[in-house]
């Protein structure tokens, strides 16, 4: 009997100092899935949220392709390699627009744009806090210094103000803040705000659509396109 008891508490201090060492070696990262089925669901915090928002409200990440919310996502008809966005909705509405600029207003190169930013290396009281969050990008920064206007042709800023308009005003450009940045496109809506997600729904809509979405566009300088652009830029000042 003694021996089959002193054979169960073996056993039993063994499992529970492989349990431990196996939580020990996740401390701090998302487990696999397969992990977590093991150990009961065991919910174990993530490491790339900082519980932080950004100056829109959405939470920062310390982190890009690494389990989070924002990854590197492709650019058809660029040769950006892709860009670092938050996923989902506002990755459909970011990539809209630099694709956009990319047909229509100036062609891009490979490095030209720049997404998710790490917090710390931006400054959190402006606009530009948002790439932290993977809810911004900035085209050609180098072009548009922060900070500086005039950066664009006025025929250059009727295309812009064309795509906030078709966005329906969930996208804000950093050329409208108070500290111009003009390289700067962000998600001027707060997380759950229904009006991002309608909007997503109809770039979808319209990449599915022969003869519509990004470089099929309709004509920014007809009258009635020009009319709606300068009523959102009214309201968006």
């Amino acid at each position: 009997m003694s021996a089959d008891l002193s054979r169960r508490t073996l056993l039993s201090r063994t499992a529970a100092v492989v349990g431990a060492t196996v939580l020990a070696s996740f401390s701090g990262n998302v487990l696999p899935a397969h992990a977590a089925a093991t150990l009961g669901e065991a919910q174990v915090p993530g490491g790339t949220a900082t519980g932080r928002p950004s100056l829109n409200g959405w939470e920062t990440e310390n982190s890009a392709d690494d389990g989070g919310d924002i990854w590197t996502r492709p650019v058809s008809g660029t040769p950006l390699d892709g860009v670092q966005v938050r996923m989902g909705d506002i990755e459909t509405v970011l990539v809209h627009v630099v694709q956009r600029f990319h047909y229509e207003i100036d062609p891009l190169r490979r490095d030209d744009v720049v997404g998710w930013r790490r917090p710390g290396t931006i400054r959190n009281e402006l606009a530009e806090s948002n790439l932290a969050s993977g809810t911004a990008v900035q085209i050609r920064p180098g072009f548009y210094p922060s900070g500086q206007r005039g950066g664009f042709f006025s025929n250059q800023l009727v295309i812009v103000r064309d795509i906030l308009a078709d966005l329906e005003g969930v996208v804000r450009w950093g050329g409208d803040d108070k500290w111009p940045d003009e390289a700067l496109f962000y998600i001027d809506t707060a997380p759950e705000d229904g009006r991002l997600t309608r909007v997503a729904d109809k770039l979808r809509t319209w990449a599915a659509t022969p003869g519509k979405g990004a470089g099929a566009s309709a004509d920014p300088f007809q009258p009635d396109r020009r009319r709606a652009a300068q009523r959102l830029a009214r309201r968006q000042a």
